[in-house]
């Protein structure tokens, strides 16, 4: 694929229709800096001099696929809360719809809190509920409903806060299969086997491990070749898009074998790389991109959030220009 091509399916983005169901949290920070010892127990104190709050999990790969053009909407489940008011406003912000995020009295929105001083992070702090939803049915069937509607890509993002329940995730991916419409997913533990039949697969290294119950040498790329061609195997996806952190990451597909290392500068936080990688990867796949080319511009995508200190969303003009940089000083 040349420049030219890219820049053509970047163009567009803005025609394709995208639905995203998980859980959907806050990221909070707290920045400070560290002087002296507690008094009460052998800990830092920290004084605190900035807070942010962010968009996280499902909401920040909202809000990724929003930033990159394409229409968005986010099926997800949150506490009727005042986390849940803050989270329903800073999508707003962005522009994306709220109606499909339901509010529970039974549970309290996710929240995760860093604390970061001299440049890392010190302790963080996670306030959730982890049980499956009570609202599956209500649920499900707000979901069936948008997929019926034009959609293109259904990306499953699943942090294991219990949006997606074991029928959540068949239904939904027997009714996308009837309907012709790729589904992705971001898996974590829980129910790591159970996306059968789906078009791209994207744990990272120690979800890879814990998933197929086995050690993989990141160093050694036939290892990790044959450990995501049996996860591939055995979930009959189309491919497993496993991502490695700073080295980069690697695509297991039908048609090949493809890894690429991590463009860019220096890795300074690792956080909300595998949603902006999932992000580029989906978008690139609705247009039948190859699986070489898609690995390619994810790791330039994921390089570059990992340049930023926190949960970061990608820029979609300063991507490009990265990727043109790439290809030209690569010859691509």
């Amino acid at each position: 694929m040349n420049i030219s091509d890219i820049k053509n399916i970047f163009s567009n983005f803005n025609k394709k229709n995208v639905i995203i169901i998980g859980d959907s949290m806050l990221d909070a920070y707290m920045w400070g800096k560290i002087e002296k010892m507690s008094p009460e127990a052998p800990v830092p104190v920290v004084e605190i001099s900035k807070h942010e709050i962010r968009l996280g999990g499902a909401a920040n790969v909202a809000k990724n696929i929003k930033s990159l053009g394409a229409n968005v909407r986010l099926c997800s489940m949150i506490g009727n809360d005042i986390n849940g008011k803050k989270l329903k406003e800073l999508l707003r912000k962005e522009g994306i719809d709220t109606t499909t995020i339901l509010s529970s009295n039974n549970r309290k929105t996710t929240v995760k809190t860093r604390i970061i001083a001299k440049e890392k992070h010190q302790l963080r702090v996670d306030e959730e509920d982890t049980f499956y939803i009570t609202e599956e049915q209500v649920f499900l069937n707000m979901v069936l409903d948008i997929i019926s509607s034009k959609i293109d890509i259904i990306l499953l993002q699943d942090y294991n806060k219990g949006i997606l329940t074991k029928k959540i995730i068949t239904e939904v991916i027997r009714f996308a299969k009837h309907k012709g419409i790729s589904v992705i997913v971001d898996p974590k533990k829980e129910n790591f086997l159970e996306y059968k039949g789906c078009d791209i697969f994207k744990p990272n290294l120690k979800e890879l491990e814990e998933g197929i119950q086995k050690k993989v040498n990141v160093d050694n790329m036939a290892n990790i070749q044959e450990s995501t061609c049996y996860l591939r195997q055995k979930l009959e996806a189309k491919s497993i898009l496993l991502t490695l952190s700073s080295k980069g990451l690697c695509i297991n597909s039908e048609k090949g074998f493809f890894y690429s290392p991590t463009h860019g500068g220096d890795v300074v936080d690792v956080s909300g790389a595998g949603d902006t990688v999932i992000s580029i990867a989906s978008l690139l796949y609705s247009f039948n991109v190859n699986y070489k080319d898609i690995s390619i511009i994810s790791s330039i995508a994921g390089g570059l959030v990992c340049q930023t200190v926190g949960v970061a969303t990608i820029n979609k003009e300063k991507l490009l220009n990265e990727i043109i940089k790439v290809y030209t000083k690569n010859n691509i």
